[in-house]
This record gives C-alpha cells, sequence and structure tokens, in this order.
C-alpha cells in the first residue's frame, strides 16, 4: 500500500466528510439535485457484494438510485458515499417517504437513519512490561521479549479511526488514518462516514483496525450500530476490530460496542500520578493531584460558595464546577474536592483532591480570620504506591443488548494518556496533551495486537482477543489488587475489565486460544432472533439457521457468562493447541459463590498435529433459592507452564410461577 494512496485517500475523506456533515447535521448547506429540503442522509445497506469489481459495485448503486429518483442527475447528486469495498450499500440524501420506498426493495437488507456517534475520548508501555529498556516487572529489553521478536511491528498495518497514544506499542508499525470527527459540539462522528472508513480501511488491507467510537446503549439497537454491520464484514475478512468500551461508567449495564466479534477494551489507570503539595496556614499539610507545572502558588484561601471576594486567590469548591462557573472572577487556582475519577483537568491551577482532604481544609477556612495555602508544583510519581485501577468513567458490564456476551473483554490504560491532538485544542501543547477515556485505551490494544499479528500472522481475530483475555493480569503488573473505581471502590470483577488487564508478553505464547469463525458467528445471529433471508444476504450466500436453535451460551467466547441460571445448564467450548504438539492440560476451577461448575473432561491430552482442536463441556448448577445478583468466578486450563484462563460470570433467575 502506497503512502500517496493513503493520503489521496485521507483527503477525499476529509472533503466528503465535511460536505456530509454540513450537509445533514447543521443544515447549513443543501446538496444540488435535493429538491426537498426534508433530505436526511440515510445509508441504505445490501450485504455481501454481489462484484468483485469496485466499479460494478457502485454502477449497481447509482442504478438503484435512479430507479427511485427518476433521474440519472438526481441520483448522482444524491449519493454521498458508495460502500464498494468491504461490503455493499450506499449514502444518500432521501425523504422519509423515499428512504420507506427505497427500503421495500428486494435487494436491500436495511435503511438506516444517519446518526451522530461519540469519541469515547509515555508511560503506558512500561507498565505493560512492553518498553525497549527493562523494567522492574519485566526482562524484556532491545535484545528479546515481544518487540524484539516482532521487529516493533514492521510488518502490521494499523487502521486508525481519528485518535491517537504518543510512544506506540508497535513503533514501526504502518499507520492508516480515517478521518471521521469533527470538533464540532463536543466532537461527532457520523455513521455515514464511519462506515466509509471501515470500507476504505477493508480495502487499504490493514491488520487492525482501532475504533475509539461507539453509540447510545440501549436506545441504538444493536443491527444498525457500525459494530453490528460494518465491523462484521471486517472482521469476516481478518480484520481484528478493537473498539471502546465507552465513558459512561461506573454504572451498570452501561457497555457499547457489544457485539461478539468486536474486541472491546476498558479504561484503567497507569502506575503513574502527579502528587501535589497542598500546606495551609496553620501548617498543615496534604497531598493531593495536579498538573500544575508551577512556579509555586502562595494566596489567600476561599470557599468558593462563601459570600467573599475570591480575586487572587485560591478557591475550594466541592463539586464539579465547570471552569465557566469560576471564569471571570481572578482566581489564582482552584481545590477541587470531588468523588474517586481519577481523571486530571487539562486547566493548569486545577487541583484535585477528595471530599475528606476537603473538609478538613474548609474546616481549616472556617476558623480562621485569614486562611492561606501554599501550593507546590506537581511531581510525576511512577511506581508503587500508586497502582492500577479501573477508571470511573469506564463503561461496565453486563451487556444489555446480549447479556450472554460478557463485555468488556479487557481493559488497558487510559487515564491521563499523553496522546496527539489537534493543535486548535486550547490545552495542546507542541501538537500534544494528556487525555483520558476508552479512546485512549483502545489503541494500546489495538497496538499489541499489530504486534501479535507480526508473531501469528494466521490467527484470526477471534483468536488474537482469546490470547489477550486468557493471559489478562488479574492484579496490576507490580501483584497488587486492581480495584474498580466508583461511588464506593471495590475489588474489579469482569463486568468492569473484562479477563482482566492486558498482558502483552504472556499474550505473545498463550498456549490455548478459543477460536472463531464464520460459523460461530452465523450461530450468535440465529440465536439473537435474526432470520434465515437477513443472515444469507449479510453473508452473500445463502445460508440456513441450525435445528435445533443455537444456544448463545455456546457461542466459543473466550469467558462464560449466564445471566439467567435457574437449576442447571451445560455448555461447551473448544480450545485450539497454539502452543507443543504434544500437551496436556489439567482443569483448575474456581466457581462463583453458590454456583457448582463441573468440567468435562477435567483433562484436555493434545498429541498429534493434526487433532489441535478440542471440546468440554460445562455444567453449572446453582445453590441459591432466590434471585442474585451476578458472582464471578474463572476457569483455568493448565499445563504447568501456561495457565489459560476465562472469567465466569454466573447470575440466578427464578422462574415465578403463576
Amino acid at each position: 500500500m502506497e503512502n500517496s494512496l493513503l493520503s489521496s485517500k485521507l483527503v477525499f475523506l476529509l472533503a466528503i466528510a465535511l460536505v456530509l456533515f454540513l450537509n445533514t447535521e447543521l443544515s447549513f448547506l443543501t446538496a444540488e439535485g435535493a429538491s426537498d429540503s426534508n433530505s436526511k442522509v440515510y445509508i441504505v445497506y445490501l450485504g455481501e457484494r454481489e462484484h468483485d469489481d469496485p466499479e460494478l459495485v457502485t454502477a449497481s448503486h447509482h442504478q438503484m438510485l435512479e430507479s427511485l429518483l427518476q433521474s440519472k442527475e438526481d441520483a448522482h447528486n444524491s449519493m454521498i458515499y458508495s460502500y464498494q469495498h468491504g461490503f455493499s450499500g450506499f449514502a444518500a440524501l432521501l425523504t422519509s417517504s423515499q428512504a420507506k420506498k427505497i427500503s421495500e426493495h428486494p435487494e436491500v437488507i436495511h435503511v438506516i437513519p444517519n446518526r451522530i456517534l461519540k469519541l469515547k475520548t509515555t508511560r503506558t508501555w512500561d507498565h505493560l512490561g512492553l518498553s525497549p529498556m527493562p523494567t522492574s516487572f519485566s526482562s524484556s529489553s532491545s535484545s528479546k521479549g515481544l518487540l524484539h521478536d516482532t521487529n516493533m511491528g514492521s510488518e502490521a498495518i494499523i487502521g486508525v479511526v481519528d485518535t491517537g497514544t504518543v510512544r506506540g506499542g508497535a513503533p514501526r508499525a504502518r499507520i492508516a488514518s480515517y478521518k471521521v470527527c469533527w470538533n464540532v459540539l463536543g466532537g461527532i462522528c457520523s455513521v455515514a462516514d464511519m462506515w466509509k472508513a471501515f470500507d476504505d480501511a477493508i480495502h487499504d488491507q490493514v491488520d487492525v483496525l482501532s475504533v475509539s467510537i461507539g453509540s447510545h446503549i440501549p436506545e441504538d439497537s444493536e443491527v444498525d450500530n457500525v459494530d453490528f454491520i460494518a465491523a462484521f464484514h471486517a472482521v469476516a475478512k481478518g480484520i481484528t476490530v478493537v473498539v471502546a468500551a465507552g465513558n459512561d461508567g461506573p454504572g451498570a449495564q452501561t457497555i457499547c460496542n457489544a457485539a461478539p466479534w468486536l474486541l472491546n477494551v476498558a479504561a484503567t489507570t497507569l502506575d503513574r500520578s502527579f502528587p501535589t503539595k497542598i500546606t495551609l496556614g496553620n501548617n498543615q499539610t496534604f497531598f493531593a493531584e495536579s498538573l500544575l507545572t508551577g512556579p509555586e502558588i502562595s494566596t489567600g484561601l476561599a470557599f468558593l460558595d462563601d459570600n467573599v471576594d475570591v480575586k487572587g486567590k485560591t478557591v475550594l469548591v466541592f463539586h464539579k464546577a465547570h471552569p465557566s462557573s469560576i471564569a471571570g472572577r481572578g482566581v489564582a487556582a482552584v481545590i477541587l474536592a470531588h468523588n474517586p475519577d481519577d481523571r486530571l483537568s487539562p486547566y493548569n491551577s486545577y487541583i484535585f483532591t477528595d471530599y475528606e482532604i476537603g473538609t478538613d481544609i474548609l474546616q481549616y477556612i472556617r476558623t480562621t480570620r485569614s486562611p492561606t495555602v501554599r501550593i507546590s508544583a506537581a511531581t510525576t510519581l511512577t511506581g508503587q504506591p500508586a497502582t492500577t485501577k479501573v477508571a470511573a468513567f469506564s463503561s461496565r458490564g453486563p451487556n444489555s443488548v446480549s447479556p450472554a456476551i460478557l463485555k468488556p473483554d479487557m481493559a488497558a490504560p487510559g487515564v491521563t494518556i499523553l496522546a496527539a491532538v489537534s493543535s486548535l485544542d486550547p490545552y495542546a501543547y507542541n501538537g500534544f496533551g494528556l487525555l483520558s477515556g476508552t479512546s485512549m485505551s483502545t489503541p494500546v490494544v489495538s497496538g499489541i495486537i499489530a504486534l501479535l499479528k507480526s508473531l501469528h500472522p494466521n490467527w484470526s481475530p477471534a483468536a488474537m482477543r482469546s490470547a489477550l483475555v486468557t493471559t489478562a493480569w488479574r492484579t496490576s503488573p507490580s501483584g497488587e489488587p486492581i480495584f474498580a473505581e466508583g461511588s464506593n471502590k471495590k475489588l474489579a470483577d469482569s463486568f468492569d475489565y473484562g479477563g482482566g488487564l492486558v498482558n502483552p508478553e504472556k499474550a505473545a505464547k498463550p498456549g490455548l486460544v478459543y477460536d472463531m469463525g464464520i460459523n460461530d458467528y452465523i450461530n450468535y445471529m440465529c440465536s439473537a432472533g435474526y432470520n434465515d433471508s437477513s443472515i444469507s444476504r449479510v453473508l452473500g450466500k445463502k445460508t440456513k439457521c441450525p435445528i435445533p436453535e443455537p444456544s448463545m451460551l455456546d457461542i466459543n467466547l473466550p469467558s462464560i457468562t449466564i445471566p439467567n441460571l435457574e437449576k442447571e445448564v451445560t455448555l461447551t467450548r473448544t480450545v485450539t493447541n497454539v502452543g507443543p504438539i504434544k500437551s496436556v492440560y489439567k482443569a483448575v476451577i474456581k466457581p462463583p459463590l453458590g454456583i457448582t461448575l463441573t468440567v468435562n473432561p477435567t483433562t484436555l491430552v493434545f498429541n498429534s498435529a493434526a487433532k489441535r482442536s478440542l471440546t468440554f463441556s460445562v455444567k453449572a448448577k446453582t445453590s441459591h433459592k432466590v434471585n442474585s445478583g451476578y458472582f464471578f468466578g474463572s476457569l483455568t486450563w493448565t499445563d504447568g507452564v501456561h495457565d489459560v484462563t476465562i472469567p465466569v460470570s454466573v447470575k440466578t433467575e427464578i422462574t415465578i410461577k403463576p
């Protein structure tokens, strides 16, 4: 793939996406030929391509529009995008009546109104033990380890949809960037643009596609989400699609991008903090966090809610006050006491602490005639005592669309990440800034996938995910428990971080993988209620769902989630040996509270290159007599060298009989 091809494609995407955005979302312009002011952009999805020649695919799209609009010129002017590489479809300006009429065409699977999506928006690689220099947690160096074995990912192509981590995990990988989002109204992205990015990425033959964008759950149904349709075609062609979990945590069922063919990433903190010393006038000393670069601030101290003049003073605030509520009042700095969050403000003069310290400072203010404060510049601390936590904003499971499909799949650092940002960003410094969000954790995993693809070019996207999930850290790299931030801090479970914190070096040699292919995804669609006709059109070939209908519990994921166990249920999984040909694995079970797990067989014997896959069953039985919440455990297959661990989540649900 030539750089000039990528450059011209990117310029095209920039130009056409801007026109699309202005035409459809802000109504600043009206497309030539669209006589009805009520025209909006609709995506017409036609499934798998019927022609290998993209020009013939596009010609068929124009013919379909021409038959609808009764004019070749109107059809040409109405067309926004032709999806011609990875799948067949187009985006066009249509009235609601025209959209309804074209949806009745026998070749059309689905007509989707264009929607707006949101971005889910160093030290990272040292923290994960993936660095050219030795760390306290890893012996990898420039002469050995995953970076060395893969020549830093030099053969991989990473497709990035609109965001970028400052020190890449695969430093020599090639990047194909697709512009789909705009710095308007807080950052918005069009579904029609997203589909075109997927279509072009398939054409560009990327190895992994990093998508830090998501929809709203549950109001945006799965069938019209970019993850369900466009991403499916990418995965079906061997491209691993890595997506953001979302930034709507810490509440339950807030996870987005929940299709089973996606690799969904939650966000954690790093083992890095920015301690900032606060010294009150009575010599009481506290440590908060900030990005204050200096010099030391020495001022009077006031409580913002008191009716006092705060000009030139440091003010104490007990809520997430927007800077606009303080702007213009001439304050020197802000001490913000709030619930645990871990995100630091880009505002240099914001100092973050918790309610306990905030209360102590308030007590000092209200018992002192002329309170004062000194705030020292922040320092950077790496390693202990800072440790890994799931960020409060990171969206949580269980999956509300398909409760038996565990999401997120895993977690990666996504808090206060040094990242490339727009030069128009007021808080950018030489093109970089500190950002937080699952938009930041997503490209971390994409970089690791690029390395794994270089090492294992024939692995499927499902095998890639399995390798990462089954080898993930369930404690921090330093061995401490991983907590999940929220209104109450708790030990993290699989709805917070899936299999755990991604562990790149271990993922390179997982021992066993839970692999999946097209037939597994067909079984998922069948179990989710999609009919034979729709599935056949998506795949481009006649397909019938098996009888009896497949169970979603049997989808070969590297996890087990049972959302409604009443008495007992038996499910199956298949593992594929990617380690030594002659291997023996034994089952190690840590059942969820009140649940009995029985694995059959308890020993897996691999002794032939021709027989690398073995199937086992798991029977789950509950002893709970009432409806319960989810309880968590794990199932590990171990050969003494590899520990292949999957999370187990079970909820008892007793049927109410009339």
